[in-house]
């Protein structure tokens, strides 16, 4: 687990002395409430040793389909495994997606405004601002009815660089489908990333749990981003894995270990106080993922045909022009949902801009994440 410092160092210097820092408990006040209330994984690894998408896909199919680096390109046009929902679906059970509202701020928070700061976590963005976030979705879902019968999960995809201290295993981790990652490395997705935080939040979980590794179902089993569709092929008993990986990872329903629900869970967290001295920087560049939000709303206002999408169009851009353009696209996304409810479409209906020809009955039976997604949250299924 060495070689930390010397890799941000070649990024940037100085940046080594950030990766090997870390937060005191009380700057987090509120995962250190959650932490001491709940449950924490003290091993819990990322799926691949790669970046976001990758690691993101192994938690809706356990595979990322030989991808090994965020492939824009490839999210939007669609990946071609089979996901847990589809699993759900095929087993008669329903899922849903839900969003803040109003939804034109959907992806405002990935973008750090003087007026709306970033919540998403990444440096250089406020991390009270991921805390207030956190502390919110808790809160709704603590006074919500169906409280008793839920489990939430804070996860992240991977670790963004920061140290650690616990080795990766690097054995006994079966690829998920054989496939084999790109040129030049020849990912042969036999081995895990480093660890994540993960949190897991229910009144059916004792106070201050700690889960370590899982004890089984194979002797080299571990908690990964597979576990997620695992544990919900397991609880529900749906007919089969996704792949060889979800059927290798640990699972975790053990963590709902009461009899019966608490009834003494806290219903206020601690309020986050505010840690960045500087406001937001709406002329600075935009991050990688930052660049990808924009590239996905392009493909709902028809900018993905013009020769400038995808590198082209996020060139130079700014965080406040970036705002403006998600905004204007998703906003003209939405009347073309209104447009499409109003005359009968059902919610699998995909929509599309003015100009482009809507997808007929054979198209729809394969639909990308992205558009699944935008769909979700233009047909109200929230």
């Amino acid at each position: 687990m060495s070689g930390f410092a010397q890799n941000a160092e070649k990024f940037l210097k100085g940046m080594s002395t950030t990766v090997m820092n870390g937060f005191d408990p009380n700057a987090v006040p509120v995962y250190k409430e959650l932490v001491a209330e709940y449950a924490v994984c003290d091993r819990w690894f990322a799926a691949v040793p790669a970046s976001t998408q990758p690691n993101r896909l192994f938690v809706h199919s356990a595979t990322s389909h030989g991808a090994t680096s965020n492939n824009t390109k490839q999210l939007i046009e669609g990946f071609p495994q089979k996901t847990i929902f589809e699993s759900l679906d095929e087993s008669g059970y329903s899922f849903g997606i839900y969003y803040q509202y109003p939804p034109s701020t959907l992806f405002y928070r990935y973008y750090d405004l003087k007026i709306l700061p970033g919540n998403d976590d990444h440096p250089s963005h406020d991390v009270s601002q991921g805390q207030k976030f956190v502390k919110e979705v808790y809160e709704a879902l603590r006074s919500s009815p169906q409280w008793n019968e839920m489990l939430f999960i804070i996860m992240y995809d991977e670790h963004g660089g920061f140290f650690d201290h616990v080795p990766t295993p690097v054995t006994g981790v079966p690829s998920p489908d054989g496939i084999v990652g790109p040129e030049p490395y020849n990912f042969q997705f036999d081995r895990l990333g480093v660890r994540v935080p993960v949190i897991m939040i229910s009144p059916w979980i004792e106070r201050g749990a700690v889960l370590h590794g899982p004890s089984g179902p194979f002797p080299t089993s571990e908690f990964e981003h597979s576990s997620l569709p695992a544990t919900v092929k397991k609880i529900f008993n749906l007919k089969e894995f996704l792949t060889k990986r979800d059927a290798w990872a640990g699972t975790f329903e053990g963590v709902l270990s009461l009899s019966s629900p608490r009834t003494d869970c806290p219903v206020t967290l601690p309020e986050p106080v505010k840690l960045r001295a500087v406001d937001a920087n709406e002329d600075a560049k935009l991050t990688e993922f930052q660049e990808e939000l924009v590239q996905m709303a392009a493909t709902i206002c028809g900018d993905h045909k013009k020769d400038t999408y995808p590198h082209k169009l996020v060139e130079n851009m700014t965080v406040g022009q970036a705002v403006e353009y998600v905004n204007n696209a998703f906003k003209g996304f939405l009347d073309e949902c209104e447009k499409a409810r109003e005359s009968g479409a059902d919610d699998d209906h995909i929509c599309v801009p003015r100009d482009l020809v809507p997808p007929g009955p054979a198209q729809k039976s394969k639909k990308s994440f992205a558009s699944m997604f935008l769909s979700c949250i233009a047909c109200g299924n929230n």
